[in-house]
């Protein structure tokens, strides 16, 4: 239609978040995987948004310890399995481990340590969500990836009550359906997230 604009690079980007999903080793059911796709579809075929509605966020939803957190997707570039998790010895205790990623030694991270969630029992951990921008790379465990949502800017609330500190840093922000969304920026670059290389690189 005249005037209207295709979000071209926002559609590019679902798709490469899907394509990394799969090529990951995305291990969801046959029925999982085609809800996931199908509401990256519905997302990428809406109309442009209006004035009121411009500013948004695109993230991942993803559940832990259950709770509902989000990441950019933009800071997404896929989702797999976890497998063959290694300890660091002298990391902090949200340092879950490394792992081998197709070569590169990944740092993953347990947000419920982190972020000193209460115990919830027994969960899955048997998902990561890899972070990267620019050379910096990061692992974040979950229980499960429920899809792409999109999330008007304007309904995120400034903080957590529970959440005091350092860890009220690492977040953007909340919303009333309680999905609170990460800061994705500074989980990739803060030096307090860093596992010393050193200590990875007879892993290599």
């Amino acid at each position: 239609m005249p005037g209207q604009t295709i979000d071209w690079e926002g559609i590019h980007r679902r798709l490469a978040v899907t394509a990394a999903a799969i090529s990951g080793g995305l291990d969801h059911g046959l029925e999982e995987a085609r809800g996931i796709l199908e509401t990256r579809a519905r997302a990428a075929a809406r109309p442009p948004a209006g004035p009121d509605d411009a500013e948004r966020l695109e993230v991942l939803a993803f559940t832990l310890a259950d709770e509902t957190y989000g990441v950019e997707t933009r800071h997404v570039r896929e989702v797999c399995q976890l497998k063959d998790l290694t300890a660091v010895p002298c990391t902090p205790p949200f340092v879950a481990g490394v792992m081998n990623l197709r070569g590169r030694i990944l740092a993953i991270m347990d947000l419920r340590e982190f972020l000193e969630l209460p115990a919830r029992g027994l969960t899955e951990l048997n998902r990561v969500i890899v972070l990267s921008g620019g050379d910096d790379e990061l692992g974040l465990l979950a229980d499960s990836v429920d899809g792409v949502r999109s999330v008007r800017t304007a309904d995120l609330q400034d903080g957590l009550p529970t959440l005091t500190g350092i860890r009220e840093r690492f977040l953007t922000g909340f919303t009333g359906q309680m999905l609170a969304v990460l800061d994705g920026d500074r989980l990739l670059t803060d030096s307090a997230l860093k596992v010393d290389e050193r200590a990875t690189g007879q892993l290599g």
